[in-house]
């Protein structure tokens, strides 16, 4: 499509999906905190704080609670920005507009989830759908970022690298979201409810901590041996580098992820390892994904391309993914 007025390129672009991208990780990371410091409820009332209030009291609930909602504006704006971008984007493509507008789509509806979670007094099927649907904006986010560096669309080229590890890398995102679930599920039963004393005491999920961590535990064992075992294939297959970087990539996520698990478990669920979970489960997203954009290579953008110290700096070359 030719160039329309006023367009940006697309390094620039990719600038734009590259600050979305953070900034999607950001809110899952602000949005624990808020519940581990049992901040949840510190702005009673939504979209103000307190009785008509835009921001409630000097203490510390409020503060962390409203600096919360100060970043999920701060997203709206930009995921916006970002999908005007991609309409004044030089060679316009519509995977970069869907894209952009899921994400707006997206944030809109967990900003409007975000609302229902605090005037249900954290109703911990909300606060798990929250957590849900943060993950997917981060997938959504990654997909974005990738793609601003890739050529994508009618006659770009799109070379699948091997037909069986990418009907794997499909399915495997089965047995992770069970894991997501799971995990969401646990932590809607455990000790971190997101109230704090002196607030009303938030409602938990009707099943034992205990039972909930170890259906998570199966679920994380599972899905440990199958990319343990999906590693192992790869690797004697001979399948190319970036399958086998981006599995070893997700191998070292996962054990990593379960040892925390473990001793978060085994040390009575403390905030900081809890935290670092949250962390470990934004990483694990953004791995799968990545693993799964890696099944096929396409052509990088042209001012996106990798520097190769052993190229020519006067020579210009497409670079695959």
């Amino acid at each position: 499509m030719a160039p329309t007025p006023r367009t940006l390129s697309a390094p620039v672009f990719r600038w734009f999906a590259f600050a979305t991208f953070l900034s999607m990780i950001l809110i899952v990371l602000s949005g624990a905190a808020v519940r581990l410091t049992g901040s949840g409820l510190g702005c009673p009332d939504w979209p103000t704080c307190f009785h008509g209030r835009i921001t409630g009291s000097l203490s510390i609930h409020p503060f962390i609670e409203y600096a919360n909602r100060m970043v999920t504006v701060t997203l709206v704006v930009l995921t916006g920005v970002t999908l005007i971008a991609a309409w004044l984007r030089e060679r316009r493509r519509r995977d970069l507009l869907v894209l952009s507008g899921s994400l707006v789509l997206g944030v809109i509806a967990d900003a409007v989830l975000g609302g229902l979670v605090v005037y249900s007094k954290l109703n911990p099927w909300l606060v798990s759908l929250h957590m849900l649907l943060s993950l997917t904006m981060v997938v959504i986010a990654a997909v974005l970022y990738h793609h601003s560096k890739y050529i994508y669309g009618p006659g770009a080229r799109s070379d699948v690298r091997d037909p069986h590890f990418r009907a794997v890398a499909r399915a495997l995102w089965i047995p992770f979201v069970i894991l997501l679930v799971t995990g969401t599920m646990t932590t809607g039963s455990g000790p971190h409810a997101g109230s704090s004393q002196g607030q009303v005491h938030a409602k938990r999920l009707p099943f034992a901590f205990s039972s909930a961590a170890w259906v998570h535990s199966a679920a994380a064992l599972l899905f440990i041996g199958l990319v343990v075992g999906l590693l192992l294939a790869i690797w004697q297959t001979g399948a190319p580098k970036p399958l086998q970087l981006g599995v070893r990539r997700l191998v070292v996520i996962a054990l990593v992820q379960a040892a925390i698990g473990v001793t978060q478990y085994l040390t009575h669920v403390p905030v900081v390892l809890v935290e670092l979970h949250v962390a470990g489960a934004v990483s694990l997203s953004i791995g799968m994904t990545q693993f799964t954009l890696r099944q096929s290579a396409h052509d990088r953008e042209p001012g996106t391309e990798k520097k190769s110290r052993s190229a020519n700096p006067g020579r210009k070359s497409l670079v695959a993914s």
